[in-house]
């Protein structure tokens, strides 16, 4: 009989994998009144390092405009080593897809906000972000999209 493992996580590290800071139109855009256009791209990716040990990466993209011009660009690749064991597939997937990047972006959020601050723009904390949301959001796109992908070629076929 099969002995049923116990599902287990655990962090093995978090870190900084890349980090890039763009202030293209300084020292202009200190003159100007700071009403800025945040744009935030957010992608996550993992990958297996070894036997239940896998590597996840948050990036975060963050776009201020102000007054049609780029105040700045910072992206941030915040990355974090997990040990995920005992689950079923599905189970692996929401944590490399959902918790692992719910626990990475409180560390780049703070990045960012201190990157921000060194550039001398005014202080930019972004708002908590939902991953178990966004998972679920990507889990049904992927269905949906495997479904008119098999039913495509039935209704080509003439």
């Amino acid at each position: 009989m099969a002995e049923e493992q116990t599902p287990q996580f655990s962090i093995q590290r978090i870190y900084l994998k890349d980090l890039s800071l763009e202030a293209p139109n300084s020292p202009q855009s200190f003159t100007q009144e700071w009403k800025p256009e945040i744009n935030l791209e957010m992608n996550t990716q993992s990958q297996a390092l070894g036997e239940d040990v896998y590597e996840v990466v948050l990036t975060l993209t963050v776009t201020a405009k102000n007054e049609e011009d780029n105040a700045f660009l910072i992206e941030v690749q915040q990355a974090g080593i997990f040990v995920v064991s005992g689950m079923e597939g599905g189970e692996t997937h929401h944590a490399l897809g959902a918790f692992c990047p719910n626990i990475l972006f409180p560390y780049a959020r703070e990045t960012i906000d201190s990157l921000v601050v060194k550039a001398s723009f005014p202080a930019l904390m972004l708002a908590p972000v939902n991953f178990d949301a966004l998972y679920a959001q990507q889990v049904e796109k992927l269905q949906k999209e495997a479904a008119e992908a098999e039913s495509a070629p039935a209704e080509t076929a003439h």
